[in-house]
């Protein structure tokens, strides 16, 4: 799996150089040169407000309120800065998150939250992509492109959700664990059917702090429109936010059908640029908002690593 996505992080820089080839410096740069260091410092801190936003998600994925809002919010952002960083390595964000609140919470309890978690925030993303389709019909012309390809992937989106749900509430972890008991894989079954029965006991009990998972999650979705509203300010594009939802919504499920390729790295800068240029804004504007993005991201991506240093020092000196 580390070589595929090695290769595929290769094709996706590929895939940017021929974009920038095709669309030419020029039109990119025009933009760019619009954005003042100040106006940046301001695009950063968007991200901030949708970050707590997925940690309430993350909050009521736990069956009780265990851990400290402050100590999930810095698990969230070390764990998602690991993510990009070790996107071709073994070892993900989300096992850091689990490790990370590991002095409030066990592994027995918050393993499973992140596993929720993960499903809440990808139902909301579904929801999200609907209501820009629902956008891109009503002010689009007819038969557009964008609200095509827009609908191809909240098919494969629900279809993921849908097998990804069933495979918690049906049993299917357990049994797979003694599956692979008994072709000599693992020894011993009671972590899968620890976390088989954690779920499906979430999903038949706490079906109050799951629709409360799944809303936080979806504010935070929304406020991602408007983040995209921000950053073309910053870049001297106007645009209602109706339009910019949909440039939101695209590039969500985009991210999600490639994510395979690390962070997306090229086809969401591809779908950026063919928005953009379908929605009147020109392809250079669409590479400039992906790049401001990206920049914006390395900026959370230090804070975030700088989170994870603070926290096991602290963890350190509590032990």
């Amino acid at each position: 799996m580390r070589a595929v996505k090695t290769v595929l992080l290769v094709l996706g820089a590929v895939l940017l150089g021929v974009l920038v080839y095709r669309v030419g410096a020029e039109p990119i740069l025009a933009t760019l040169r619009r954005l003042a260091w100040w106006q940046f410092a301001l695009v950063c801190l968007p991200y901030a407000v949708i970050m707590a936003a997925d940690t309430l998600g993350w909050r009521f994925a736990f069956a009780r309120d265990r851990a400290p809002f402050w100590r999930l919010y810095g698990a969230r952002l070390a764990g998602e800065a690991l993510n990009v960083v070790t996107a071709v390595g073994a070892v993900g964000g989300e096992v850091a998150k689990a490790w990370l609140v590991r002095r409030d919470v066990t592994y027995e309890e918050s393993v499973p939250s992140i596993v929720i978690a993960k499903t809440s925030i990808t139902l909301a993303q579904a929801l999200f992509l609907l209501g820009g389709l629902g956008l891109a019909w009503r002010t689009l012309p007819a038969g557009a492109d964008l609200a095509r390809a827009m609908m191809w992937l909240l098919v494969v989106e629900v279809l993921a959700v849908g097998g990804f749900v069933g495979v918690q509430v049906s049993g299917l972890i357990a049994r797979g664990g003694r599956l692979l008991k008994m072709f000599g894989v693992i020894e011993d079954t009671a972590y899968a059917e620890t976390l088989d029965r954690a779920l499906r006991d979430y999903y038949r009990t706490q079906w109050r702090r799951f629709s409360l998972s799944l809303g936080f999650h979806l504010v935070g979705w929304l406020l991602g429109a408007l983040d995209v509203v921000v950053i073309l300010w910053a870049l001297g594009v106007s645009v209602p936010l109706a339009t910019a939802t949909i440039i939101e919504a695209l590039g969500s499920g985009v991210r999600f059908a490639t994510f395979l390729v690390p962070a997306s790295f090229g086809p969401s800068e591809a779908a950026n640029a063919a928005a953009f240029a379908a929605l009147g804004f020109g392809a250079g504007a669409g590479l400039a908002f992906s790049f401001v993005r990206r920049a914006r991201q390395a900026v959370w991506i230090v804070i975030g690593l700088a989170v994870l240093v603070l926290m096991r020092r602290s963890d350190a000196r509590a032990a």
